[in-house]
């Protein structure tokens, strides 16, 4: 049997581009995994969904290609020129079957092949299109997307179960890590920071089951957010003096309601003349300032040994001299050593947590403390936590899609044994539109931060309207107001 030899084309003898459909590409938005919700322009063409009949000769097809592949060219080569080069042997290969096949379906499969050999096979097309936020894969064949705040069915699908554990294996062995019948739960990254989680079977009854939070290739800045309404400006400039001046924030939230995105924003006001540790389990912070030192837990290997958890580098990150710390996200007994580095001349460091409202991030810290067996009162643990965070930031993703600033609340200290707090800034739901968007105003509470004293005296000048209670900061009437 003669092979097909993919050869790498001189510069000046390199054919075009295989024709793309002008609708295959489309002009999205960038995507708003933040606390608020961009609405997205029409997106990338939807792929018709295949029959079993016409999968099965794709299959063949596809088979025959390894088959028949030399590979000893493939690292040579570019991905336009692997592309041309297949695209010829699918051709000719659909002339030879006589598949009723168009010219987009023959771009698409040919698609499909590249993505399998140098790429994640059929998430390829959901993870270049910026307007979808989200991956669920619930078994081989349903796959949903979020796009615009709503979840949708999509065409997408893999051959079957052992195919798309495939691709689950290429995503977490890129990281290090590894997913099996003995350890069948996973936490990874994707090469621009997108996170994923997988579970397997026996976990996953139906068939493997994995989720991917995209990010956007570019972060989101704090006038992003400002303009997409998830929070006023006299909000947004607060927060950023806030964070300049060295008060140590928690970001609090549900999931998806863009915690990580908000402390990426907030990032932006801190010096690049600091040194900042962030430690996370799955890398996904992209803090703009060049001192950064990244650290990520790690799992334990086959042996059961070698693992490292968040509290360990927290108490690692103390001793690298570190301006300031920022956890990705605190969840367990590594709260009590965050905040003895906040107590300790480490002011301004940041993380999130995963709580409904600011007394019950407060609440969720006392019991994350807890958890570490610690001998320490709860009268104990609340001083701590008192002395050592400023402000709490509630993150919200609403009923319509939309993501917003719900409270911004500042911890004042102790009175008895009771942790005492009062919200600066509040969002309030007044109505629903006919069409579901949620209908909110924006308003200051009328109380001064105690925190302002040391903002002015670092230089920082709030105006007093800010925290004019009369008068709305912000009115939005729906999912981009």
């Amino acid at each position: 049997m003669s092979r097909f030899v993919l050869k790498r084309r001189p510069a000046e003898d390199t054919p075009p581009e295989t024709p793309v459909d002008d609708e295959a590409v489309a002009d999205t938005p960038e995507r708003a995994p933040a606390p608020a919700q961009e609405e997205p322009e029409p997106p990338a063409r939807e792929r018709p969904e295949i029959d079993g009949d016409m999968l099965e000769a794709k299959l063949q097809i596809h088979n025959k290609l390894i088959d028949e592949l030399d590979l000893s060219n493939l690292d040579q080569m570019t991905p336009e020129e692997l592309r041309t080069q297949i695209g010829v042997f699918v051709t000719k290969a659909i002339a030879d079957q006589r598949l009723p096949m168009g010219a987009a379906e023959v771009k698409d499969f040919t698609d499909d092949i590249v993505n399998e050999m140098v790429g994640l096979g059929p998430l390829e097309p959901l993870l270049q299109d910026d307007s979808i936020a989200d991956i669920l894969i619930n078994g081989y064949n349903q796959v949903y997307i979020e796009r615009g705040g709503e979840l949708e069915l999509s065409n997408a699908r893999f051959r079957d179960n052992l195919h798309l554990r495939r691709i689950i294996n290429k995503i977490v062995s890129a990281v290090g890590r590894r997913v099996d019948e003995g350890s069948p739960l996973v936490d990874a990254r994707l090469a621009d920071g997108s996170r994923v989680n997988a579970a397997i079977e026996p976990i996953a009854i139906d068939g493997p089951l994995v989720s991917i939070r995209k990010f956007s290739k570019k972060p989101f800045t704090l006038e992003k957010l400002v303009e997409f309404q998830a929070i006023p400006k006299p909000v947004a400039d607060f927060l950023y003096g806030a964070v300049k001046s060295r008060v140590t924030a928690i970001i609090s939230g549900g999931t998806g309601s863009g915690k990580t995105t908000l402390l990426n924003a907030l990032s932006a006001a801190i010096s690049h003349k600091e040194r900042l540790i962030t430690i996370e389990d799955a890398a996904e912070l992209q803090l703009q300032q060049p001192h950064v030192a990244r650290m990520e837990t790690r799992p334990a290997n086959l042996e059961g040994n070698g693992e490292i958890k968040q509290r360990e580098l927290v108490k690692n990150a103390l001793r690298m001299r570190p301006d300031r710390v920022i956890l990705g996200e605190v969840r367990s007994e590594e709260a009590f050593d965050m905040l003895q580095a906040m107590n300790t001349g480490h002011e301004g460091s940041m993380a999130t947590i995963h709580a409904n409202n600011p007394r019950e991030a407060i609440t969720r810290l006392e019991q994350m403390v807890a958890m570490g067996g610690l001998r320490i009162s709860q009268e104990a643990v609340r001083g701590q936590i008192s002395a050592a965070i400023g402000i709490i930031i509630q993150a919200q993703r609403l009923s319509d899609g939309s993501r917003r600033i719900t409270h911004v609340t500042e911890v004042t200290g102790m009175e008895g044994e009771v942790i005492q707090m009062q919200d600066l800034f509040v969002f309030k739901r007044v109505d629903t539109g006919e069409d579901g968007t949620v209908i909110g105003e924006f308003r200051a509470t009328g109380l001064r931060p105690k925190c302002l004293d040391e903002m002015t005296r670092k230089g920082i000048v709030v105006p007093a309207e800010t925290f004019d209670p009369s008068k709305p900061l912000l009115s939005v009437g729906g999912k981009n107001g």
